[in-house]
């Protein structure tokens, strides 16, 4: 522990350049890819049509292990970096919507058919009755693109980004450092750790009014 402790601080001005490189690189991606992951996963959800042409490119991208597509998106991307965002955000989206399409797909159809009694519009029906019954899949979802954007960020910085944590480690492996390796390591451990957390804090509160009907 001593040694990854004396590479930190030999190192630290890098290292903190490439962890919020890491992180900003994390975030972009994630950010975009859920976005467009429940906007497609709702209306693919709710509105069968759109479900018909939307559904075979999710079953065909779905077998897909995003970090596949990395060779193939580092040569054909305007960047690396604009490459690594593409990514991280095809496989925050594929994970958000398929259980945003599998939680509003399971919303039970009584529940829509008393809203419309009561007058609601489509447009209540989407955010008062499919999304609240949808969130407890939705927010897993999001927890599931987080995990894919991690394996897909170290990844991509490893194969093509010049910058954050993976390339770091790339490189100082390369002058055979592997004190400093073993520091970018537990920095990258501590990262993810804490973003897990964070999210897990989310699903807590959000899905609060659930502690009443749990067992």
């Amino acid at each position: 522990m001593n040694f990854i402790i004396n590479a930190f601080v030999s190192d630290y001005p890098k290292l903190i350049e490439c962890t919020l490189h890491t992180l900003r690189l994390l975030m972009i991606g994630y950010c975009i890819g859920v976005s467009l992951g429940l906007v497609t996963g709702i209306t693919c959800g709710y509105s069968k049509k759109v479900r018909y042409w939307v559904d075979p490119v999710i079953k065909f991208l779905g077998p897909i292990p995003t970090s596949t597509w990395i060779p193939v998106i580092m040569v054909i991307a305007s960047s690396l970096f604009a490459g690594a965002v593409f990514i991280i955000a095809l496989g925050s989206w594929f994970a958000v919507t398929v259980a945003s399409l599998t939680g509003i797909s399971n919303v039970d159809k009584d529940f829509f058919e008393a809203a419309k009694t009561l007058g609601a519009s489509k447009r209540q029906l989407v955010f008062r009755v499919a999304i609240p019954h949808a969130m407890p899949s939705i927010l897993q979802g999001c927890t599931q693109a987080m995990s894919s954007s991690c394996v897909a960020i170290m990844i991509a910085e490893m194969l093509g980004v010049k910058a954050g944590l993976g390339w770091y480690m790339t490189w100082q492996t390369g002058w055979a450092s592997y004190d400093k390796v073993f520091a970018a390591l537990f920095v990258i451990c501590l990262i993810f750790t804490l973003v897990t957390k964070v999210l897990e804090r989310i699903k807590r509160h959000v899905l609060r009014w659930q502690n009443g009907v749990e067992k």
